[in-house]
């Protein structure tokens, strides 16, 4: 890893701009050992961000997991509390029966006291017509005939006594078991009263304890939101980096290539420039020559004094300076922005979101080479470009599409179809995620600029 760092800094220095060669040897092996020790440097600060995001990683990971065991938690206790609940209604129901059965039961016992009480009232009404119960006794006993008589008689007024005491304890009894029954009835009801409450406070809890998952809830859309800013594993992040290097290099190469057909442009330019000046100077001296001889013959002593001094050579046309303006880059795709860069969700916004419905092509927001092509389980279907522009590499990065149309390693210009918006990896809704990073890409994305001060 180190020599291929060591390789792509050479590469880097020998590459843009073809400065090394137009400096002397004890420069470039000054600037070769300068180059050496940033790149010792940087490979020192990646080792030391890819553990401390092999850090973030866990403890975000461990986070996640107790977020999860407390929502099983949560849905394990309201799980149980619907059973209470639709226990305690169940008893609540059996109560409601038993005391619909306890007021027939009362309202039968009143039906026979009342029954009672209108016997015993007659019985007493009739007693007080006749004089009193102990005349009327009295009367039984001496109005007997004979003896047999006299014993029926006292026989029957023992059996008219036995009734009225039998219907007096019965009525005593009815009126003590009414009382009783209705003490039962109001037992029943504040009982009842009770579970009520009982199950309003339940209903509560999981009120409570509802409100205490949407909060998790909450916390997990953060987390997501955190996860939306694309958080890779160690593994992603090590074969992107190892995939930068070979993109870097290539990119390299085109960006020779196109210095090399800029500078071949720039002398044929000025070889044509060079050969148009010779055919003018060629001219212009046939005509002096011409004017010359044409003196000679002439006869005026002022015919010298007329001719046409020989034209200056133009100068050969200066190459078109290259654009100095930060907007570089085309904006990749239809639909507003709907995210900015900065920060979001408590965390870093590395990008912009555009989004819009419907099927929306992706294009590269200029000429590179795809650094990576791939799914990410945080960006889904995703495409880095490396850029060379002006001397400067950048990287782009496309998240979210639907589908990818073009490979790694494949070079692209400014406008081909990279595929479409979609929803894929951490993603919330149909749109892209769009980043450029003004340099290399790295775990920590140090390098990420505002998009929106690079989009033309």
């Amino acid at each position: 890893m180190k020599s291929k760092l060591i390789a792509t800094a050479l590469t880097l220095t020998l590459g843009f701009g073809g400065l090394a060669a137009a400096l002397p040897e004890t420069t470039v092996a000054a600037n070769l050992d300068e180059k050496l020790n940033d790149v010792k440097k940087k490979q020192s600060e990646n080792e030391q961000e890819l553990k401390e995001k092999e850090s973030e990683l866990a403890d975000v990971h461990e986070e996640q997991e107790d977020v999860h065991a407390d929502i099983e938690r949560l849905e394990n206790e309201i799980a149980e509390t619907d059973d209470q609940i639709s226990a305690k209604e169940n008893e609540i129901n059996k109560t409601n029966e038993e005391i619909d059965q306890l007021k027939e039961e009362i309202a039968v016992l009143e039906e026979r006291i009342a029954e009672r009480d209108k016997l015993l009232k007659d019985r007493v009404r009739s007693m007080q017509q006749n004089g009193g119960g102990t005349v009327d006794y009295m009367e039984v006993l001496l109005g007997s005939k004979d003896f047999g008589d006299l014993v029926e008689r006292v026989l029957a007024l023992n059996t008219i006594a036995d009734q009225d005491k039998k219907i007096l304890e019965e009525h005593k009894a009815d009126k003590l078991s009414v009382e009783e029954k209705k003490a039962e009835v109001e037992d029943k009801l504040a009982s009842l009263q009770d579970q009520k409450a009982e199950l309003e406070q339940l209903k509560k809890d999981l009120d409570a304890k509802k409100a205490e998952k949407d909060k998790l809830m909450e916390s997990l859309e953060e987390e997501e939101g955190e996860l939306h800013n694309h958080m890779m594993d160690l593994n992603e992040s090590s074969e992107l980096l190892q995939a930068q290097e070979k993109a870097v290099q290539q990119e390299i190469k085109r960006a020779e290539e196109e210095a090399r057909k800029a500078e071949e442009a720039r002398k044929a330019a000025a070889a044509k420039a060079a050969k148009e000046k010779a055919a003018k100077e060629k001219a212009a001296a046939e005509a002096a020559a011409a004017a010359k001889k044409a003196e000679k013959s002439s006869s005026s002593s002022e015919s010298s004094s007329n001719s046409s001094p020989a034209p200056e050579p133009e100068p050969a046309p200066a190459p078109a300076p290259a654009p100095t303006g930060s907007a570089i880059f085309n904006k990749p795709s239809a639909g507003p922005i709907t995210s900015g860069y900065g920060s979001r969700w408590g965390s870093m916004h590395e990008g912009i979101d555009i989004a819009k419905s419907g099927e929306v092509p992706i294009s590269a927001a200029a000429a590179g080479t795809v650094l990576k092509s791939y799914f990410s389980s945080s960006y889904g279907n995703v495409v880095f470009i490396t850029h060379s522009i002006n001397g400067q590499m950048y990287t782009t990065v496309y998240a979210h599409m639907k589908n990818r149309a073009v490979s790694t390693g494949q070079s692209v210009s400014a406008g081909t179809y990279l595929g479409s918006m979609g929803n894929t990896g951490k993603s919330t809704g149909q749109h892209l995620h769009f980043e450029i990073h003004k340099g290399g890409w790295n775990t920590s994305k140090s390098n990420a600029v505002n998009p929106m001060n690079y989009l033309r």
